[in-house]
């Protein structure tokens, strides 16, 4: 391995899909400023995802719709009372 190319900061960091709620501990050294108190009683820093692999349609075998940014309901309000002419 090549010396001075891989991060010393590996730390504990929750990982928290919010399309799910589900959540998982693992090592990283991702940038984080929330925090989040564990299933251990220990605070971990907190990185959130929109898409994990328990959401995620190539993992899971079935395509689910993820709507973070409320993009469906926008569009049913706008044009879902539309009659055709």
């Amino acid at each position: 391995m090549k010396a001075d190319i891989h991060p010393e900061n590996y730390r504990l960091v929750v990982f928290k899909d919010m399309s799910m709620g589900y959540s998982f501990l693992t090592r990283s050294c991702v940038n984080t400023k929330e925090t989040v108190k564990w299933e251990d009683g220990n605070e971990y820093p907190l990185y959130k995802l929109d898409i994990s692999s328990k959401s995620h349609p190539f993992f899971t075998g079935k395509s689910q719709l993820v709507d973070t940014a409320g993009r469906i309901d926008k569009f049913k309000t706008r044009y879902g009372n539309r009659k055709k002419s």
